[in-house]
């Protein structure tokens, strides 16, 4: 019996020995509903948007993940700042780390969303990562949305109010203190 059993251990040995090990899974694309904001925190005020602010296009689009992303539903509840962008913008990634900070910093009080235009997937994922962004990122690969928003060329970044009332746009994008200082004159309310 036992050299009945040794030629099949030897030969599960030998065909276990020699399988490819299975390819590690790819990590969670980065920009997508993972990104997207928690609660509202209890304690946030924001300034009321002026009433001659004119309303900000509304947008449907699909995050990085896949998973279906509508701007309105996000500006409801709190303001959004769009940021818009290109991983081949060397503009772009020069200012990224430090808009990203800035981003986790406001989690959840002012919500940052991604707008990726004439852009591949993989190399947004690529630049996402490189500059460890953490917001949702809309792929807008026929720049639908950039055309809706005017923005011919990146970076450019967009302020709304709660509600989707258009604060202000900056062609040519604005840097991190800039824009914190900014989201603290036009929409957080009781910010030094």
């Amino acid at each position: 019996m036992r050299r009945a059993l040794l030629p099949m251990v030897l030969a599960a040995a030998l065909l276990g020995g020699c399988s490819t090990p299975e390819p590690a899974p790819a990590p969670p694309p980065v920009g997508g509903a993972a990104a997207l904001p928690g609660p509202i925190p209890a304690d946030l005020a924001l300034r009321p948007a002026p009433s001659t602010a004119p309303a900000a296009p509304a947008f449907t689009g699909v995050l990085t993940d896949g998973t279906p992303f509508a701007v309105a539903d996000v500006w409801a509840q709190r303001p959004v700042v769009l940021t818009f962008f290109s991983s081949w913008c060397t503009t772009c990634a020069d200012s990224q780390a430090a808009l990203s900070e800035l981003a986790r910093s406001y989690r959840d009080r002012v919500v940052f969303v991604g707008v990726a235009g004439a852009d591949q997937a993989d190399e947004v994922q690529d630049y996402l990562r490189a500059h460890r962004v953490e917001y949702p990122v809309v792929l807008d690969d026929q720049q639908t949305i950039w055309r809706s928003y005017a923005v011919r060329e990146p970076p450019a970044v967009v302020l709304v109010a709660k509600g989707g009332a258009l604060l202000r746009g900056w062609p040519g994008g604005l840097d991190a203190p800039a824009l914190d200082q900014r989201l603290r004159e036009l929409v957080l309310a009781g910010q030094p």
